[in-house]
């Protein structure tokens, strides 16, 4: 029962998954999202070294108005947090991870073979 609902699960966050990818089709939108997450980190990094909580606060704040105004300025939709936060924030960091690793690319090809 367990792993059915597990598999369940994993085909939802693959369909979300594809779905992130495709709000997030434009190069404008993932810099504007790699800008907002480097200022997030840096902020959280520097709330817990000066002991400042209010720093990682605004750092997340600043991370989101650069997500979102890709999405509304660049991409013209809407964010996917609403729908669900924590698979969009584990997609965040998946996308920013294979950006790094210069693997996004093949990301977006395997949905748009996917899709044929």
């Amino acid at each position: 029962m367990t792993n059915t609902q597990h598999s369940f699960n994993d085909a939802a966050f693959m369909e979300f998954w594809q779905h992130y990818l495709r709000d997030h089709a434009r190069y404008g939108t993932r810099v504007l999202h790699f800008i907002g997450n480097c200022f997030a980190v840096v902020a959280l990094v520097l709330g817990v070294v000066m002991l400042d909580p209010a720093i990682p606060i605004v750092g997340v704040m600043m991370g989101y108005v650069f997500a979102w105004t890709g999405h509304f300025l660049v991409e013209h939709n809407r964010p996917s947090m609403a729908a669900h936060p924590l698979w969009s924030f584990i997609c965040d960091v998946r996308m920013f991870r294979l950006w790094v690793g210069r693997r996004l690319d093949a990301a977006y090809s395997a949905i748009d073979d996917a899709q044929r």
